[in-house]
């Protein structure tokens, strides 16, 4: 992100556009969020006693959140030593001993990493994708990704043609304050206090989304490419700072003769209850002109187990949420929340990308009030973790539990199947799926 050296662009002629219309983009980034959000369900930090939900990654991409509803112990696990007293670590440091006398690259050799890649080994034995250990850098990011904020730059990325890509700058970010385009080519970022002078040829997005973030004011220098304008590449240098993302957003829409509230939730974040309080303020206040509300949950790979629950009482005053079917017995969640919009037609929007707590809402809310499930059968994440925040800043999610639907339904790897099926056509601007439900209200 900084200086302008030499480049030989990947295509002889200025890339097409690929993101053909708005949607398109969006559905495109929507699957990269959820997939590198990843996640499991409900989750407890060991030090603060928040419970959250997440979605676990598929087993190509590292995992990360996780779940939690029992109590943590006060016991320090590291200090702890096998229930097994036949355990013998001597192999373990044989290995480390030959590896570092042999290794033909001693320079690959980094203790921090072996110890953690012993560790994801340990957790990787179960065969058990959702009990996970993450480095301290990753554990560090899901906190920051839940929390629904982080220090960027504020853009969405994707590819056109291959390439890195802005999608979008955020609006009022440091990014579009420094003139960034939708449409722009990343090809090179330099980061002197990182150390980074880098193409970016061949990152993957996650690995895009590591390196330009960082620290607040920090300067990260982007070499842009900006097909059809006739401009050589050039150099944006964009100061870093707080980047706060939406979790819950509202719009009246009106289609078939009906005014319906949209709802969209793309997680179940620390912000997510704040921004939930406004839109149901502005919600009852329209109650009269509107027809229903569609709860639209595609897409969101989970949060918050508390905020689930609270969101899930809006809509009902009394029923089970969820359950959880631990190893001893099982407890009821039932609803707390205030009952604000009990009454209002509701119909909820699910894809293959809902997960998590979003299925927990999205069949809390079929049990109980029987309300329509449109799109696509969900994802199917139906085991709980615990998760322990470490001392060396690294996180440990543990699969403590299944939780149930309020009929008793465990969904996992099967999904929640919904009541009708819709897709979105990639060649229009059209919410085909929205309509559809809209329809239905």
């Amino acid at each position: 992100m900084m200086q302008e050296p030499e480049f030989t662009l990947p295509v002889e002629k200025p890339p097409r556009l690929r993101l053909v219309t708005v949607k398109n983009v969006a559905k495109f980034i929507a699957i990269i969020l959820l997939f590198w959000l990843g996640g499991v369900i409900g989750v407890r930090y060991a030090r603060t006693g928040k419970l959250f939900f997440g979605l676990e990654r598929l087993p190509f991409v590292q995992p990360l959140m996780t779940v939690g509803i029992s109590k943590p112990s006060d016991r320090l696990i590291g200090s702890a030593q096998p229930s097994n007293e036949k355990i013998n670590f001597d192999t373990f440091w044989e290995v480390w001993g030959y590896l570092e006398r042999d290794y033909l690259e001693p320079e690959k050799l980094d203790a921090e990493q072996m110890v953690d890649g012993a560790i994801a080994g340990m957790t990787a034995s179960l065969g058990d994708p959702y009990t996970v250990y993450l480095p301290p850098e990753e554990n560090q990011r899901s906190a920051e990704d839940l929390a629904g904020s982080f220090y960027g730059v504020g853009i969405e990325l994707g590819y056109i043609d291959g390439t890195l890509a802005v999608v979008a700058p955020l609006p009022d970010s440091p990014a579009e304050k420094a003139g960034v385009l939708a449409g722009d080519l990343i090809l090179h970022v330099k980061d002197e206090k990182k150390g980074l002078d880098e193409d970016t040829t061949g990152w993957s997005l996650d690995e895009a989304v590591n390196k330009i973030r960082g620290g607040k004011n920090d300067i990260v220098s982007l070499t842009l490419f900006r097909p059809d304008s006739g401009r050589d590449p050039f150099v944006v240098d964009v100061a870093r700072d707080e980047i706060i993302i939406k979790s819950a957003q509202l719009e009246f829409v009106e289609s078939a003769g009906k005014r319906v509230a949209h709802i969209k939730l793309s997680k179940f974040g620390e912000r997510t209850q704040s921004e939930w309080d406004q839109i149901v303020s502005q919600v009852t206040a329209e109650k009269n002109q509107l027809t229903g509300i569609a709860l639209d949950m595609r897409n969101n790979p989970g949060g918050f187990f508390d905020v689930s629950i609270d969101l899930a009482g809006d809509f009902f005053r009394n029923g089970i949420v969820v359950s959880q079917q631990g190893k001893v017995d099982t407890q009821d969640f039932k609803v707390n929340g205030g009952g604000r919009l009990v009454n209002m037609p509701v119909i909820v929007l699910v894809n293959r990308g809902s997960a998590s707590a979003s299925e927990i809402v999205a069949g809390a809310l079929k049990d109980n009030i029987g309300a329509k499930l449109v799109g696509e059968k969900t994802f199917g994440k139906g085991t709980i973790q615990d998760r322990r925040e470490l001392s060396n800043g690294g996180g440990l999610h543990v699969t403590i539990g299944r939780w149930l639907m309020p009929k008793g339904e465990w969904i996992h790897d099967t999904g929640l199947p919904v009541d009708i099926e819709a897709q979105d056509d990639p060649e229009t601007e059209a919410d085909e799926v929205l309509l559809k439900a809209i329809e239905e209200l």
